[in-house]
This record gives C-alpha cells, sequence and structure tokens, in this order.
C-alpha cells in the first residue's frame, strides 16, 4: 500500500450484503415496475429508483413535506444506488419555501483534508499523477458531507424527525432491492475497480461473482449505519466509532490479497469533526420572464446555466428552425463553459466574479460572438468579466482547459401538497466512488477530490479549482428551481459530471423556447456543448440534427447517452407533473400522491406556455 503517513489496519470481517438466491436465479423476480411520468395531486416525487419514489411518496402521505420526503429519497437511494450516492458523499440541496416564496442552499459539497497542498496530486517530477490510479485511492476521498445535508434540510426546512425520515431506507437495506440490468451492467463496469478492496469485494460482488438480475440484493451493514443516525443523530457520522472506521478506511484502503497498492489518504479525525454543510444565496436570472435558480460556488451549476441563459436571452429561438436554435444552444453552451473554467471555484479560496458572470451586460457582450450562420472554432476563449462592456470587442480571455469530473451522481426532485419544492443533487462523484467500502458499514466512500484540477497548465494565470487544505473542489451539480413572479413553475437536475450543466440547460431550452411538455424536454436526445473541439452527442441527437448542425461547422463526437434528469412541474388546475428518463440508465420513476389521470391524459394540455 502506498500512503503517507499512515498505519496499516488489521483487516475488519465483513458479512453484510448477500443475494438472496446464492447465484443465478432460475426464476427471475421482477423488478418494480418504473413509470417516467406521473400527473396528479398530493405532491410528486422524481428519482431515477422506484423504491426510492416509493421512499419518497410514503413520506408525503404520511404528512411529510418536501423535504422530508428528499432526505427520505435520498437515503433510500443510498441502498438502490449505493454507486452514485450515499453518506460516503455529499450534493447540493436547492429548496423553495412556498409560506415564504423564497429559494435556499444547503451546500454539502465534500472538503479537502487540512493535510492537502496545491501539490498533491503531482508526484516528484511535477508530473500529474494518473488520474484512474488516484480515483481507486484513499487520496481521493474528501470529508463527506451528505449527512450534515440531511440534518441541516431537516432542521431549516422539515417537519419530520431523522429518526422518522429513515425509516424507509433502513427497511430496504434489511429487506433488500431486486437487482436490475442497470445496476449489474453497473458492478461490471467497477469490477476491477472492486476487486481491488477486500470489504468492497465482500459486499458488492457477493460469493466473488457479480449480482444476478432478478436476485434481491441486501445490506444490512448498511441499515445498521442508518439506524445509529437515527438513534444519536448525524454526530455519530463525524465523531465517535463510525466516524473513526471512515478515517481508518479512507487513511489506510485495505487492498485484497494479490491486489496493486493504492495511495493512502489524507482524511482525519479532525477533518470530520469540523465539517459544516453552510446555506448559501442562490443564483438567480431572469429567463423569458420567469425567475431560474440555481447553486452558487463552489457549485459552477447556477453560474454557467444561467450565463448561458443569459446569453440565448438576446435570441428568439422559438421562431428559430431547430437546427438554428440548437446552434445557440451549442455555442452559448460553449462560450459559457469557458467562463466557467477559467473563473469558478471555492469562494473561500478565489474571487469568483459571480455578479458579473450572471450580468446581462455581461451576456450581451458575449453573445456577440455567436454567428448565426457559423459556429466558432473551439475551444473559444473565457470572456473578461471585469464589469466594462463593450457591443463586440474580440476576444481577450485565456483558454482553460476543465478538470475531469465523474459522469456518475443522482438527483431526486420532490414537490408536496403546499407547493414546497426541494431539487437535490447528490454524488460520490465517480460511478463507484474510490471503490472503498468503509469496514462492517455498508456504504462507499466518494472520490471527490478528483474534481480539482490536479495541476496549474498556464502559470500566468490564477487556476481557481487547485487542491487546498479545507478546500470544496469545483462541482458541475445544478439542482433547478423555476419560478413565475415567485410562484414555482417547476424543479429538475440531472446526473453526469460536467455534462449536468448542459442537460439541464438543454431540458430548460426545450421546455420554455422549444415547446415540449416536461417529460418530452427530459427524454428529448442531447449534446454536450463543453467547449471541447468536438461535440459530445448522443446517437438519436445526430440522427435528427447532425447534418444540419455539421454544415454549420458542428463537429461531433457520437455518445451512448448523456445525463439522467428527473423533474416535476407545476400544471393549471391544481395538478403536478412528475417526469424522469424513459431509457436513460435504465430509466427512471416519476410518482404522485394521487394518480387523477391514469393512462388518460386527452384534452390536458401538457406544455403550457411559460415564455413571456
Amino acid at each position: 500500500m502506498r500512503h503517507r503517513g499512515t498505519t496499516l489496519l488489521a483487516l475488519v470481517g465483513l458479512t453484510a450484503g448477500a443475494v438472496a438466491t446464492g447465484g443465478p436465479v432460475s426464476a427471475a423476480v421482477p423488478a418494480p415496475a418504473k413509470a417516467p411520468l406521473a400527473i396528479g395531486t398530493g405532491g410528486a416525487v422524481a428519482t431515477v429508483d422506484p423504491d426510492a419514489t416509493a421512499v419518497g411518496l410514503d413520506v408525503l402521505r404520511r404528512g411529510g413535506n418536501a423535504a422530508d420526503a428528499a432526505v427520505a429519497a435520498a437515503a433510500a437511494l443510498g441502498v438502490t444506488e449505493p454507486y452514485s450516492a450515499g453518506v460516503g458523499g455529499g450534493g447540493f440541496f436547492l429548496y423553495y419555501d412556498a409560506e415564504t416564496r423564497t429559494v435556499s442552499t444547503i451546500d454539502g459539497r465534500e472538503t479537502a483534508p487540512q493535510a492537502m497542498r496545491a501539490d498533491t496530486f503531482l508526484d516528484e517530477q511535477g508530473d500529474a499523477l494518473p488520474f484512474d490510479a488516484v480515483v481507486r485511492s484513499g487520496l481521493s476521498v474528501g470529508t463527506p458531507g451528505t449527512p450534515r445535508t440531511w440534518q441541516r434540510a431537516l432542521d431549516e426546512f422539515g417537519t419530520m424527525s431523522l429518526r422518522q425520515v429513515l425509516r424507509g431506507g433502513i427497511r430496504l437495506a434489511d429487506k433488500g432491492f431486486v437487482v436490475d440490468e442497470t445496476f449489474r451492467q453497473q458492478t461490471a463496469e467497477n469490477e476491477e475497480k472492486f476487486r481491488t478492496f477486500a470489504e468492497t469485494t465482500e459486499l458488492f460482488l457477493p460469493g466473488g461473482e457479480l449480482p444476478e438480475v432478478g436476485s434481491v440484493f441486501r445490506n444490512p451493514d448498511l441499515a445498521s449505519t442508518y439506524r445509529l443516525l437515527a438513534r444519536r443523530g448525524v454526530d455519530a457520522f463525524y465523531t465517535g466509532p463510525l466516524a473513526r472506521d471512515v478515517v481508518a478506511a479512507a487513511q489506510d484502503p485495505q487492498e485484497s490479497p494479490g491486489a496493486a497498492e493504492v495511495f493512502g489518504g489524507l482524511l482525519t479525525d479532525a477533518d470530520l469533526a469540523g465539517y459544516t454543510a453552510p446555506t448559501r444565496e442562490a443564483t438567480r436570472v431572469d429567463y423569458r420572464g420567469l425567475e431560474v435558480y440555481g447553486m452558487a460556488p463552489p457549485s459552477s451549476g447556477g453560474s454557467t446555466v444561467g450565463e448561458a441563459l443569459n446569453i440565448l436571452e438576446q435570441f428568439r429561438l422559438s421562431s428559430m428552425s431547430d437546427a438554428h436554435a440548437l446552434h445557440h444552444y451549442l455555442e452559448a453552451g460553449a462560450l459559457a463553459f469557458a467562463d466557467r473554467n477559467a473563473y469558478v471555484g471555492d469562494p473561500a479560496y478565489t474571487q469568483v466574479p459571480l455578479r458579473q458572470l450572471l450580468s446581462e451586460e455581461f451576456a450581451r457582450e458575449r453573445s456577440c460572438l455567436i454567428d448565426p450562420a457559423r459556429a466558432a472554432a473551439k475551444p473559444v476563449p473565457a470572456g473578461v468579466p471585469d464589469g466594462t462592456y463593450e457591443p463586440c470587442p474580440a476576444a481577450a480571455g485565456a483558454t482553460v482547459a476543465e478538470a475531469e469530473e465523474g459522469l456518475s451522481t443522482t438527483h431526486l426532485t420532490v414537490a408536496d401538497a403546499e407547493g414546497n419544492i426541494a431539487s437535490y443533487t447528490l454524488t460520490i462523484e465517480a460511478t463507484g466512488g474510490s471503490g472503498i467500502t468503509v469496514p462492517g458499514r455498508g456504504f462507499i466512500l466518494n472520490n471527490e477530490l478528483t474534481d480539482f484540477t490536479f495541476k496549474q497548465v498556464d502559470l500566468t494565470r490564477p487556476e481557481p479549482n487547485l487542491p487546498a487544505p479545507g478546500k470544496r473542489p469545483r462541482s458541475s451539480m445544478a439542482p433547478t428551481i423555476v419560478l413565475d413572479d415567485g410562484e414555482p413553475r417547476l424543479a429538475m437536475g440531472s446526473p453526469g459530471g460536467s455534462t449536468i450543466i448542459t442537460t439541464v440547460l438543454q431540458t430548460l431550452v426545450n421546455r420554455v423556447d422549444r415547446n415540449m411538455n416536461l417529460a418530452e424536454a427530459i427524454a428529448a436526445p442531447r449534446a454536450t456543448p463543453r467547449n471541447g473541439a468536438r461535440v459530445n452527442a448522443e446517437p438519436a441527437f445526430l440522427e435528427a440534427h447532425g447534418e444540419a448542425l455539421t454544415a454549420l461547422g458542428h463537429e461531433f463526437n457520437p455518445t451512448p447517452e448523456i445525463g439522467a434528469a428527473t423533474g416535476i412541474e407545476f400544471l393549471p388546475g391544481g395538478l403536478v407533473l412528475a417526469a424522469a428518463e424513459p431509457e436513460r440508465r435504465g430509466g427512471g420513476s416519476a410518482g404522485v400522491v394521487h394518480d387523477v389521470l391514469g393512462p388518460r391524459r386527452d384534452g390536458l394540455d401538457l406544455a403550457p406556455q411559460l415564455a413571456d
């Protein structure tokens, strides 16, 4: 084991996690049905998983509000989506309070250990360490923020106790969930990483094999962890025996016999004990008469989605052909990403010009660079958000490379009968995180510190996302809430690393400018403009729009799928629409407390006019 100043620990036996049938299943157990669209009253929940959606709906039926149901659904996702989320990670929580008509946010982003330095990810020659080697190591593990986020959300907005909202997750971990093809595939894709660590092999490769589709996967150790938090509160995660187990697992990951050594981590007891999940002011831009709220730095989601919308505000997309509307979307996304990479980081460590990035004047200056007949050469340089703007200046900023981000993460959207909304994106970063399971605790630790920029490329310009003690790495998570004159209209978000930003942006453009209903806007084929020389795009997008956009100068790389969004929209007449992916990541799950229409939706306008 390669590690810095740590002590080897004895391997702790792990008995959690079993496939009930013990190997291949001759008669597969059917997985819960997934419905990507639901319409009704009494509140709604949309997640990637039917069990998590059911847990959230149960809390709403028992009188809980949107915050209560969001935490409950998140805990359930920690069971059924353990490779994307869980108490070993972090996230960002947006909340709309119907009584005060205000949007608040909680920053549950992981923090770097106090021992981290700007050169932590460099070798003795000053070169960046291999990215994959850092991911599957304790060196990538930041201080988890999810437990503090849950408690903060309940304290600030909820009506139930942590004990009450964890009941569904505990029950699910005890009884187990049905393994579907997506869970098996994600396990297979991470098999090499998982086999590196003894505890992870024991839990997620029961009997040394991939879990069979249709079998039941149980995690009694995670149920015990949840029971501990329910009984003693989240302080039990940040101090005491559980905290010591987390630190030991990060500092001294226990490799399987014969596995290659991995880096030990820098996380300490003091890092856990000192963690906070602060509230931050939400970002806001006005788009087509709507108020669009997002997450402020250290997330780049709110600033980048907001800047791109401000740029697109200068054009009437609704009067354009599909090709030209999408051309403007692609160009605005690239411009906003150039500025994101150059200026956004943890505001406690770098001066983020957030007000200028989200100003209409800066957006007008940047929009001048969009040629309606031709794509700009990529990557485009960043703008200069200095408060002094000209009609169409020459580009003067630097071109800054983007740091690598994992494509995992999960998002859930909840609304209650009173009109409160929770839009919550949570993650352990890469699919399968660091691969390190905390012995006897049933959850994987994050690899969020790989979201830092490993090495400064341009020494003449500040790099806002270098590692530092206690710093929060830049994120792309973009939970979003849209209001109309203070009244809720829709909320959404997505997983997908830096493609989160473009997924949210494209879905909003689809819904507001291209007059798709929310389910159609989420299902529509995607492309992700992140200021690279070529745009990654789904095959269906290329089939529908590739020829026309290539004629305008865009270049594409095909990619199987982008994002996995969920959303909720408030319809006229007191109805609420919940939508999730119909296909991506195996399809999502949307539900309402009272389904008033069932499959019959004739005569109902699912895309009421939103834009002014």
